[in-house]
């Protein structure tokens, strides 16, 4: 017999605050960021944040999530018009959480808050663009209700 115990994830979606990302954050981000990709790029968060910060009227959203006065997550998005023929628009930009509160709702809010800025603009339909083999990523924003859209992202190394 398996003496084991799962330990079940809690759902932490009402125990999260979610608020716009300040300077002071930015550490934080930081270090998260870090944590996720293994990559340290401090000078890229520093000015996004910076640049987000700028931004008026508001067509950028950086919101991070706080649990028990820790940031556990963040996610930024924008609304663009008219790229590739599209329609005015939102974008998800940006979005990590920590490993540690995975699979407990963090994401989601924040995927609904971003959601929530881009309907109070008007807008009607969310994108984003993931590495195609980010089976982390794919599952999550599947499990928000995406799907693959009808652009085709193409590219090509410059020498």
């Amino acid at each position: 017999m398996n003496t084991t115990a799962k330990t079940a994830k809690r759902d932490l979606r009402s125990d999260v605050d979610i608020r716009p990302a300040q300077v002071e954050d930015v550490p934080s981000i930081i270090r998260l960021d870090e944590l996720v990709t293994g990559k340290s790029k401090p000078q890229y968060w520093h000015n996004f944040q910076a640049a987000f910060a700028a931004t008026n009227p508001p067509t950028r959203a950086f919101l991070i999530a706080e649990l028990d006065g820790r940031l556990v997550g963040f996610i930024a998005g924008e609304i663009r018009s008219f790229e590739f023929g599209t329609e005015r628009t939102g974008w998800i930009l940006e979005i990590n959480v920590d490993p540690q509160v995975r699979v407990q709702n963090v994401g989601t809010r924040l995927f609904d808050e971003i959601c929530r800025f881009f309907a109070d603009a008007d807008i009607d339909r969310v994108h984003t663009i993931i590495e195609r083999n980010n089976d982390l990523m794919v599952a999550f924003f599947r499990s928000q209700g995406m799907m693959v859209g009808r652009y085709i992202e193409m590219e090509r190394e410059l020498d």
